[in-house]
């Protein structure tokens, strides 16, 4: 596990916290010390991400969340994740489900995403087109964009949020580089096998992020056996950035049930 970076505290039951594509551990800021002094928290960087090392062969990130958990002794725990973090959590919980006791997502469905919605396809391109031809501050600034969502711009946003997002995008991005393989192995047909997940799972939507991003949480929530929806008022795509307080009460009652 050399060549993953994560970080371990407090003493409990293990709650593990999943960042979201091209961000790290640091969004979980404002989440580690309030669930610390009950949980035991672990909070990795994904490979390629952050202090972690970029893969040097195919990979899926549900099999290195599954070989930390194993090297580190935790038992089922329980998975909370942000977007890409929300899909390793649902695969996780598909592939290596004696490792997860309870799944938290938001903004995502599984790692297989569909996109309709006019503005979220056309952010998306933005961002991929910039990353295409290796412009590092245009990929930056249009992936910062979901942090607003299609009804805001970001200067409607807290700027020291804007300015950790974008910290933490441009240090994971400048890690990579245009043309490099791609070595993320993909985890198939999620979505005709989530109704097989037996344990509670929570989807926390920011209410204003896009149709997408919610409409696949939601739809996750409806089709396993044991889910619910719960959003959070006035966010976007990172609703434990935004209103920490009110992310972190929904999920202190969630966790209560438990």
């Amino acid at each position: 596990m050399n060549d993953l970076f994560w970080l371990d505290t407090g003493a409990g039951r293990p709650l593990v916290l999943l960042h979201g594509g091209f961000l790290d551990h640091g969004m979980w800021n404002d989440q580690i010390p309030f669930l610390a002094s009950r949980y035991r928290v672990i909070t990795p960087d994904a490979r390629g991400h952050g202090r972690s090392a970029n893969a040097t062969e195919p990979f899926r990130p549900t099999d290195d969340l599954a070989a930390l958990l194993r090297h580190l002794g935790t038992g089922p725990a329980i998975l909370v994740g942000v977007s890409m973090g929300a899909s390793v959590a649902v695969d996780t919980a598909l592939e290596h489900p004696e490792l997860v006791s309870a799944v938290v997502v938001s903004g995502a469905g599984t790692s297989e995403p569909y996109f309709t919605d006019p503005w979220t396809i056309q952010t998306m391109t933005a961002w991929h087109s910039a990353m295409a031809v290796g412009d590092l501050d245009a990929s930056v600034e249009a992936f910062t964009l979901f942090a607003a969502g299609p009804y805001r711009t970001l200067d409607d946003l807290d700027p020291r949020l804007v300015a950790h997002l974008r910290r933490m995008t441009r240090d994971t991005m400048s890690k990579h580089s245009a043309g490099e393989p791609n070595l993320l192995v993909q985890v198939r047909d999620t979505w005709e096998r989530v109704a097989k997940i037996g344990v509670p799972l929570l989807a926390v939507n920011g209410s204003v992020d896009s149709p997408d991003h919610i409409g696949m949480a939601e739809r996750l929530a409806r089709t396993v056996a044991n889910g619910r929806a719960i959003p959070v008022d006035g966010t976007a795509h990172y609703p434990n950035m935004e209103r920490p307080d009110a992310f972190n009460e929904i999920l202190e009652g969630f966790l209560r049930t438990l």
